[in-house]
């Protein structure tokens, strides 16, 4: 609870601050807009902060959304209809986790070394999928390849981002409400089944959850599958509400930032600690600091150097945490 009253109190000084250092940065379709991304950030912050609490990691998602947002470009330019085509990339995110939790949970692989290996992986796949549209694509190349996808791509829009179907005008933040919604089924899980029990207790003590009678590979595995078909939806937006999308840079650093959210938002790096209303707030905080940033003048390279430093304090503060919890044993 410390931890979230500190957040929200974080978010209050950051919005208070927005609003004062420009009369346009406190108009609605600002805010609407730094909304949107808070809740594409959001959505990719759940399935990592679930990782987190079984004491897992996972650096891949980054790629992932990269990787799936060229897929389903390409996949609608190649003929797949949009309305296809998104529950394809969800499963092609999935698919990953899949493979990501058999890699970690059967060999007992380190999930810093798989996920490191499948971030170079799955951005080096996503410039192979690219390569017929020579690294490039977007929903104006898809409906000029596909006229007929126009309309279902300009529905999709609105619904999954807010956008006008006419003249693509931010009306609503949309991606903000998904991650609402999307994080009241989590917290339903987290906090209201057993599922979410066996989560904590694995992430505060494996031994003891397998003694327990929890069958921890089985729950390690559903969880990296979630958090990559949480990565692969947000692909999906990112696609959507990007003019288009390149294979290079496609995704680039959300696994820092959906780590950053979670720890934020009170995750601890050690596991077994998190709630649902945590990861929505953790996640709002970087994307209304780089709306500051850019209404301050600064430049954008202030925002690695707050990342870092709050992973840092997060690991300290966990460290400090853990020795505390010893002394009073």
């Amino acid at each position: 609870m410390t931890r979230i009253l500190g957040v929200l109190g974080l978010l209050v000084v950051l919005y208070s601050a927005l609003i004062a250092s420009d009369p346009n940065a406190g108009r609605p379709d600002n805010l609407t807009s730094v909304a949107n991304l808070q809740g594409r950030y959001g959505v990719v912050t759940l399935g990592a902060a679930l990782v987190i609490i079984v004491g897992g990691i996972d650096l891949s998602v980054g790629a992932v959304v990269g990787c799936a947002a060229v897929l389903f470009g390409v996949l609608m330019h190649d003929g797949v209809h949009p309305y296809v085509a998104v529950p394809l990339v969800v499963l092609f995110g999935g698919m990953i986790g899949l493979t990501n939790g058999l890699l970690i949970t059967r060999l007992k692989l380190q999930p810093f070394l798989v996920t490191l290996c499948g971030m170079f992986i799955f951005r080096g796949i996503a410039r192979l999928i690219a390569q017929p549209v020579r690294g490039t694509v977007g929903i104006t190349s898809v409906i000029e390849a596909q006229r007929e996808f126009n309309d279902p791509l300009r529905t999709l829009r609105y619904l999954l981002i807010g956008k006008a179907p006419s003249d693509g005008e931010l009306l609503f933040p949309a991606q903000f409400i998904l991650l609402l919604i999307l994080a009241a089924v989590v917290g339903f899980f987290l906090h209201r089944t057993a599922y979410g029990r066996y989560w904590y207790a694995i992430g505060h003590s494996e031994l003891a959850a397998k003694y327990a009678g929890v069958n921890v590979n089985r729950q390690r595995v559903s969880i990296y599958v979630v958090c990559s078909a949480l990565a692969g939806f947000g692909g999906i937006l990112l696609f959507l509400d990007a003019p288009s999308v390149q294979s290079d840079n496609a995704g680039n650093a959300y696994e820092l930032y959906a780590i950053l959210g979670a720890v934020l938002g009170g995750c601890s790096l050690r596991g077994g600690e998190g709630t649902a209303v945590g990861m929505v707030l953790g996640a709002m905080v970087l994307p209304l600091l780089e709306n500051l940033v850019t209404f301050q003048g600064a430049k954008n390279d202030v925002i690695p150097v707050v990342i870092g430093m709050t992973l840092l304090f997060g690991a300290i503060v966990d460290e400090l945490i853990r020795q505390r919890s010893r002394v009073h044993r």
